[in-house]
């Protein structure tokens, strides 16, 4: 039994009503809204040998950067692989073991090439795009999508979404020009693109463009939170824009409303919220108990050792609401990690556990060690993972231990960087300001 899809791929084990529900689930992914577990668990429950609606379900879970997902990643992995596929199908079902097993940079390869050989395989770009920015591949990021994009057009199913990881891909290769044009199309094609609109937002903030992202992102706001999965990553883009300018309250308010309170206990949410945290941490502003609220969530995690993303971002909670045990539960499960043979082993070794370390002295006030810890892994910390937006948070810890630690030649020379780089940012004349204020005092 196979059926095809809107752009005319073959589907094994596909019929057509799990088709519709399929489809539906690819677009929800797409759009970062709904429930694309429940619809594509739809169309397994009709045709249980609907080999692609396992494999998207496998990168659902395998995609998610929790531990427990990855054993439903890997059952789905043993799912699809029962199956009679075609050559594509099979592609994706060795992409989906390698990326259960931890072997991302593996899975992403494979796409890589099924996407050079099927240009329209939406699926394979949106997995293979995903990849990218959780192994910080910022080439990729753009590449993998520019190779496509003369197969797409106007019209076909899922356009906007090609457009939004094509405008992403631009950002984090600093064509900010181009993305931010791309990012709009796809806005106007598809106004629920969370992934877009993010993308917009995210060259306002490498522009320093404050004001014009608190009025991007509040001029679509029923667009990208309704239903979306991806709202609180959105509201932390908009939280930034807030705090660039000295707005703390408004930050905080943001924490306290669609940040932080619900309280989700998905990894990729707590990560924005510690990440926000932090930086006005960084500042000394006093967020009273909410670091002991947000820690609580992070401490169930704290052996998982599974992506040293992650690990950095519960560290910080760690670090913020004065826990010792929990820390030293992280510390000892990125050793752990450094031992595995998956991936997640060269990201913690190279970036997490010096970042993490970094962390913690600087919350016991060892601003010397946060500096010897984090100036190594200023020019790799992208090969663990995220976005420049995302990693900045690594370079304005080292300017404020630096600031700190009363080293004055290497504030100047950091703040000056950043003045450089994003000379309309308010925070960046701070810190050249603090920095010529600590030289001064020490001539």
């Amino acid at each position: 039994m196979q059926e095809r899809d809107t752009l005319g791929l073959t589907l094994s084990g596909a019929g057509r009503e799990s088709l519709a529900h399929y489809q539906r689930a690819l677009h929800e992914l797409q759009c970062f809204v709904g429930d694309p577990v429940g619809s594509v668990n739809a169309a397994i429950d009709v045709d249980a040998g609907f080999v692609m609606a396992h494999v998207l379900k496998g990168y659902l879970y395998g995609l998610a950067t929790e531990r427990e997902a990855m054993v439903v990643a890997r059952e789905c992995h043993e799912a699809a692989s029962q199956f009679g596929a075609t050559g594509r199908e099979h592609a994706h079902v060795t992409a989906l073991g390698h990326l259960a097993n931890g072997r991302w940079h593996d899975a992403g390869r494979v796409l890589e090439d099924l996407t050079q050989e099927v240009p329209r395989d939406a699926l394979a770009l949106q997995a293979g795009h995903q990849i990218d920015f959780f192994t910080g591949n910022a080439p990729m990021l753009r590449d993998r999508l520019a190779r496509a994009m003369p197969a797409w057009s106007a019209g076909m199913d899922g356009y906007h979404a090609i457009l939004g990881m094509q405008a992403f891909g631009f950002e984090e290769m600093g064509d900010y020009a181009r993305a931010e044009a791309l990012g709009r199309a796809a806005i106007d094609l598809e106004p629920r693109d969370g992934w877009a609109q993010h993308a917009v937002a995210h060259v306002m903030e490498m522009q320093s463009r404050q004001r014009d992202g608190i009025s991007w992102m509040r001029a679509n706001t029923e667009g990208w939170t309704k239903e979306s999965f991806l709202q609180v990553h959105n509201w932390w883009h908009l939280a930034l824009f807030h705090y660039d300018l000295g707005e703390t309250d408004e930050v905080l308010a943001l924490y306290d409303g669609p940040i932080y309170g619900a309280r989700s206990q998905l990894a990729l949410n707590m990560v924005d919220a510690s990440a926000i945290l932090w930086r006005l941490h960084l500042g000394g502003v006093d967020v009273g108990s909410r670091w002991a609220g947000l820690a609580a969530s992070w401490a169930p995690k704290a052996k998982a050792g599974n992506y040293a993303f992650n690990d950095i971002h519960a560290m910080m909670a760690f670090v913020g609401a004065g826990l010792s045990e929990p820390a030293r539960e992280l510390l000892d499960a990125q050793h752990e990690a450094m031992q595995a043979g998956d991936d997640n082993a060269a990201f913690t070794r190279d970036v997490g556990h010096p970042v993490t370390l970094a962390l913690k002295a600087f919350g016991e006030g060892r601003y010397d060690d946060t500096v010897r810890l984090l100036q190594p892994v200023l020019s790799i910390a992208h090969t663990f993972g995220g976005s420049h937006a995302q990693r900045d948070v690594i370079d304005l810890t080292l300017i404020e231990a630096a600031l700190r630690a009363g080293d004055a030649a290497l504030a100047g020379k950091l703040s000056a960087d950043r003045a450089n780089a994003r000379p309309a940012s308010p925070l960046s004349q701070l810190f050249v300001k603090r920095a010529e204020t600590l030289r001064a005092g020490a001539a």
